[in-house]
């Protein structure tokens, strides 16, 4: 924030009236020096320097004052970015008087947890004029930010004395989390694909060998051997493998965050880029999926997931939103929820490089352990276990 002043009374002057800079306080004791001067000498001179010198201090702090009255201060809406991107802050700063306004400071008072506070220095302003003042914050963290005070701070028009002035020009800035450019995800992919005696037309595509071919790929780890297209692996003289269409029978693919358990910090960020990303690759392939939150329950919508991830914290009060009761991707630090979850669900357990790799699992579900001292990006595509 703007320079403040050694003691709490320069700094309540400064803010609620006026305080001397030092070219002030120097002329004020050069004033009082003559006065005592002429006191003792009768000088008639000395009177009229003490008293020019006095005037001139007096009409000083009034102009200082008035230098920022009729301004007024307004923003542009702060666009949304990703984590790692700029924002781009825009501040309009409006002349209302009849006269110029000279050497102002301007001081934007950014949350210390992005930057320190961003200022400028304005030479003039016209009578009814504005004065545009564009800058940047370079985001680390994705969150939902806010902050409200702009502060003006003029000595003109002599720079004897100080004058600040605190507006309430309202700013709310949303940094998203980073969405990682997933090229597959069998964790999704895979999902409509289990053999379901509920869902024969599932079962019988999944077990056919010829069946709608979507694209074909170099052949993975891990793929079975039926999917081998084998004239087109004789052709490129390497292993193609068919995808298939993806039968999902119209379900909600739902994504959800345990947030509302304890966590560490490390583990619930990468949690939130994992939600976020599996999220816009499932929208991306046309499915239809949701997310699931301890505070929102279920949501859906590009900004309104992204929003939402933005602002959402660990150990989030519930507000009675269960867990849906159909197959769900589960994101936890916890393999002990694992017990609640619904047949046929999915997970992903968030574990630091000195965490113990649980040795059991429910038979019935399958997921991915992501440690923190790997690729995320890289363990998201991973085939789960």
């Amino acid at each position: 924030m703007a320079k403040k002043g050694t003691f709490p009374l320069t700094d309540w002057l400064e803010t609620h009236w006026t305080t001397p800079a030092f070219g002030g306080w120097l002329l004020a004791v050069l004033a009082l020096c003559f006065f005592g001067a002429a006191t003792n000498t009768m000088a008639g001179w000395l009177y009229v320097l003490s008293g020019t010198i006095l005037a001139l201090l007096v009409l000083s702090a009034i102009l200082s004052v008035r230098s920022l009255s009729q301004i007024q201060v307004r923003r542009h809406p702060i666009q949304p970015v990703s984590a790692g991107d700029d924002l781009t802050i825009e501040v309009i700063i409006e002349n209302k008087s009849k006269s110029p306004k000279t050497l102002l400071q301007i001081w934007d008072i950014v949350p210390l947890v992005m930057e320190k506070p961003k200022n400028t220095a304005i030479e003039a302003i016209a009578p009814q004029g504005e004065y545009h003042w564009t800058y940047y914050l370079t985001t680390q963290q994705r969150g939902m930010y806010h902050w409200h005070e702009i502060e003006l701070r003029s000595g003109s028009p002599l720079g004897l004395f100080w004058c600040r002035r605190t507006q309430e020009v309202p700013a709310k800035a949303v940094v998203y989390p980073q969405i990682l450019p997933l090229n597959h995800c069998p964790l999704i992919d895979t999902i409509g694909q289990e053999e379901s005696d509920q869902k024969q037309s599932d079962r019988r595509f999944q077990a056919a060998s010829e069946g709608v071919t979507k694209a074909l790929r170099p052949y993975r780890y891990g793929d079975p051997m039926r999917m081998i297209h084998w004239r087109t692996s004789a052709k490129y003289d390497e292993f193609q493998v068919r995808e298939l269409e993806v039968v999902t029978g119209g379900e909600d693919i739902i994504i959800c965050l345990d947030s509302g358990s304890a966590w560490k910090d490390d583990n619930f960020e990468q949690a939130v880029i994992a939600a976020a990303s599996l999220y816009f690759y499932a929208s991306q392939a046309q499915l239809n999926v949701k997310l699931w939150t301890a505070k929102t329950g279920l949501i859906y919508g590009n900004r309104t997931v992204l929003e939402t991830l933005a602002a959402v914290s660990k150990e989030e009060d519930h507000q009675e939103h269960i867990l849906p009761k159909i197959p769900l991707i589960w994101l936890t630090e916890n393999p002990e929820s694992f017990d609640h979850l619904p047949l046929g669900s999915r997970w992903l357990l968030f574990l630091q490089k000195d965490d113990k790799i649980p040795s059991f699992f429910s038979q019935s579900l399958t997921g991915l352990i992501v440690q923190s001292e790997q690729s995320l990006q890289t363990q998201l595509q991973k085939i789960p276990q």
